[in-house]
């Protein structure tokens, strides 16, 4: 009878901030000089659930008092890396379950002393997701003449390839940032597909690569939360107390990776009760001053709630 591997159940943490109008993710750095999320294993015996389990290895090791917090998916693939299990002190041969979460904090503050990790924006590993100043010319210069070289002949391919990247007249959708993610990877296209087959990297390096699939992990977040500003005020929980409507604006492009109409961004978010004056104004800036508002948290609870409208400026 063949013994099975040891089994590990980890904790990944996509921790998202809002910063200079970027968003930002905590990121540490592994031996191998790759980037990887923070991971922490499920203890069982000192953690009755997942969620306590992961807010208290956070604040044990980066001083973070995790706030909202939203399970995303379970990572178990047979073939993904396992560096955790080493990382954690089991067996080498571990065969790891990573669940994933993604957590918003208002705040990219440093992280404790005793958990060496930075903030980054998450554009860093996905340059081709940000269309704020238009279409990255990346996508037309590398990454869609090599989709369509892998792609020739097979339909199927083609139109996979089309739909993600918005070839040939088809509308950009930001939610499919796991779609384009998975589709590079297929086709050889990004660093960890090559070390994880063990091929000669790519001639064009798409994005910095991370650890084990935390880039991938990383993608079903951004998916995730791309998809749910639009029908629950999450994005509220990435602002400060008090905030001006134009960096709200600025905050819900950089999530989105796109430029939004500002009146139109006005006159849907008029229409909501999420924001309250408070009666301050912002100077600080140097510009014309520009009032203060608060999130109104009790909107929170109104069954009618939904999103943000997100109206483009331009077509992409």
């Amino acid at each position: 009878m063949t013994q099975s591997s040891p089994l590990l159940i980890g904790l990944s943490a996509v921790m998202v901030a809002v910063e200079t109008d970027a968003p930002r993710v905590l990121v540490t750095q592994r031996e191998t000089g790759e980037y990887a999320l923070p991971f922490g294993v499920f203890d069982p015996d000192r953690h009755r659930t997942f969620d306590l389990s992961l807010r208290g290895w956070v604040r044990e090791q980066t001083g973070f008092e995790l706030g909202y917090v939203e399970q995303l998916y379970t990572f178990g693939d047979k073939d993904r890396e396992t560096p955790e299990a080493t990382l954690s002190g089991a067996a080498p041969n571990a065969r790891v379950i990573s669940v994933g979460y993604l957590a918003l904090t208002p705040e990219a503050r440093p992280a404790g002393d005793s958990f060496e990790a930075r903030w980054q924006s998450w554009y860093r590993y996905f340059p081709w997701e940000d269309h704020r100043n238009g279409r990255p010319a990346l996508i037309d210069a590398h990454i869609a003449p090599r989709l369509m070289t892998w792609a020739a002949g097979n339909e199927r391919r083609l139109e996979r390839a089309r739909a993600a990247f918005a070839l040939d007249g088809i509308r950009w959708i930001e939610e499919r940032v796991l779609d384009r993610y998975e589709l590079l990877y297929e086709a050889g296209l990004v660093i960890e597909c090559a070390r994880d087959a063990g091929l000669p990297e790519p001639d064009v390096r798409l994005g910095e690569p991370m650890a084990s699939d935390h880039r991938r992990i990383l993608a079903t977040a951004i998916s995730r939360l791309r998809g749910k500003i639009k029908y629950r005020p999450v994005v509220f929980e990435l602002m400060p107390d008090r905030f001006t409507l134009s960096s709200l604006q600025r905050a819900v492009e950089g999530i989105l990776g796109l430029s939004l109409h500002t009146q139109n961004f006005r006159r849907a978010l008029d229409k909501t009760s999420f924001v309250v004056g408070t009666g301050a104004m912002e100077t600080s800036t140097g510009g014309r001053p520009a009032e203060l508002y608060s999130y109104n948290r009790d909107s929170a609870f109104d069954a009618a709630t939904t999103g943000l409208s997100a109206p483009r400026k331009t077509a992409d």
